[in-house]
């Protein structure tokens, strides 16, 4: 090799010659191809060399890493297997070592962009690590004005290579509006590096008044007019008087009463007995009117993710996941387990909701994502007991079906696959554990989801 150590920067190329000499006493042609990992960046010219005996040819092996993740910074070593045509058992395999120089690249996307609230405002930050190397990041937030405060879980995020990683923030308005329309508060939540510039990610807070704007004209409407009748009736209140009084004391005719005169009583009033009500045919009580005389029949309870988990669990203690589909049109289904599927498949009827419950895994939490809008606030629920059913999405008619979900359980690792909307089903996905994993449509194609499987 020559040379044997080479560097190269993800994004470029750089040669390295392999020469071969026959030292044989034949002609011989010798069949070169790059092994290892780095074999699918690599090219050799020519594949082929034909040599006569005690000649020497060259071959150049051209390294071409690409400006992603898989691309690992740092030595790699590589090695390209030497055959020849007329002595096949007789292979070399020669040794190199290229050096992938680190680069880092920090994608900060927030999810909503826009969200609203009278108290507080929830979105989440998600933060995507482009580059080769490991990425060390603070977060923070600002507004113009200081009137808004930001509570940002975790503040700092160690994100490896082709990662990503999934902040929460909670915005709150220093001045809560009691009454007037909403009020669009602009701010920017920052990714700071050592070493570079902040990348600031955008977003906007709507703060709603928590009393409508008409209430308070209407009071005060109210108030004035309740004011000015109160005010009129002083004013003006009639004055009410005896003129035949008045005449009679002017004449001197109103004398005290005599103390002979009798006084009548009134005559007694005749007491109201109340009537008898008549009684009813048959003389006896009211029955009533379901017909048994017993107790109304209670509806069935609703048999979820965590009522089957709770079944395996009584038949034998062990790790399981359960989970059931609601499906636009039908409705929940019934729940499945350990792999089986739920939902539809080829019927065109998207999954709008999932209920899931696990044993064995200290709980489980996820996230969703919906068909043209992206991640949605406050689709998130974390559970730390096992048997306990957790839902991701909307069983509401007017909200979006489910282009995808994040699965996370607290001890060990969840594998899943889907079933998207004119596509096969994916290859099985599982999680690191403790970690988040993405399952469903690409979010560039906004697919609905049709069918789920999961396993612990």
């Amino acid at each position: 090799m020559e040379p044997a150590s080479a560097t190269v920067s993800p994004g470029s190329s750089t040669t390295v010659r392999l020469r071969v000499r026959n030292t044989g006493d034949i002609v011989d042609e010798y069949h070169f191809e790059p092994v290892g990992d780095l074999a699918p960046w690599t090219t050799v010219e020519p594949q082929a060399l034909r040599l006569y005996p005690g000649t020497t040819g060259t071959v150049d092996l051209t390294f071409a890493p690409p400006r992603t993740p898989d691309a690992t910074a740092g030595p790699n070593p590589y090695a390209v297997r030497v055959t020849p045509t007329e002595h096949p058992d007789a292979v070399t395999v020669p040794e190199g070592n290229l050096t992938i120089t680190p680069f880092t690249e920090v994608r900060a996307e927030l999810v909503p962009p826009t969200v609203q609230g009278r108290f507080r405002g929830r979105p989440r930050l998600a933060v995507d690590n482009l580059g080769n190397t490991k990425v060390t990041a603070s977060l923070s937030g600002k507004d113009a004005g200081e009137r808004l405060s930001y509570e940002i879980q975790p503040g700092n995020v160690q994100i490896e290579p082709g990662r990503a990683a999934f902040v929460k923030v909670t915005l709150r308005p220093r001045q809560i509006t009691w009454f007037g329309s909403k009020q669009e508060q602009p701010y920017a939540l920052a990714v700071r590096r050592s070493g570079t510039e902040p990348d600031e990610v955008a977003g906007t807070f709507v703060q709603r008044g928590v009393l409508p704007g008409w209430l308070a004209t209407t009071f005060g409407l109210l108030l004035a007019l309740t004011i000015a009748f109160v005010t009129i009736w002083l004013a003006y209140r009639p004055q009410v008087r005896s003129v035949a009084r008045e005449k009679l004391e002017k004449a001197g005719q109103i004398a005290p009463p005599s103390p002979s005169a009798p006084i009548s009583s009134p005559p007694p009033k005749a007491e109201n007995k109340p009537s008898q009500e008549p009684e009813k045919p048959g003389g006896g009580e009211e029955k009533p009117k379901d017909g048994g005389g017993g107790e109304p029949e209670k509806k069935p309870e609703e048999r979820t993710a965590a009522t089957a988990v709770r079944e395996l669990v009584a038949r034998g203690a062990g790790r399981h996941i359960c989970y059931r589909a609601f499906v636009q049109d039908d409705g929940w289904q019934e729940p499945v387990c350990d792999g089986a599927e739920a939902g539809t498949v080829g019927q065109g009827k998207p999954v709008k909701a999932l209920n899931i419950a696990v044993s064995g895994a200290k709980g489980v939490t996820g996230a969703s994502a919906y068909v043209g809008e992206g991640w949605r606030k406050g689709d998130a629920w974390q559970k730390e007991d096992d048997a306990t059913d957790m839902v991701l999405g909307s069983t509401e008619s007017a909200d979006p079906p489910l282009e995808g979900f994040t699965l996370q359980v607290f001890d060990g690792s969840v594998c899943h696959e889907a079933r998207v909307k004119d596509q096969d089903w994916t290859g099985k996905l599982c999680t690191e554990p403790g970690k988040w994993r993405y399952g469903g449509s690409p979010m560039e194609l906004n697919l609905q989801l049709e069918a789920v499987r999961f396993t612990v």
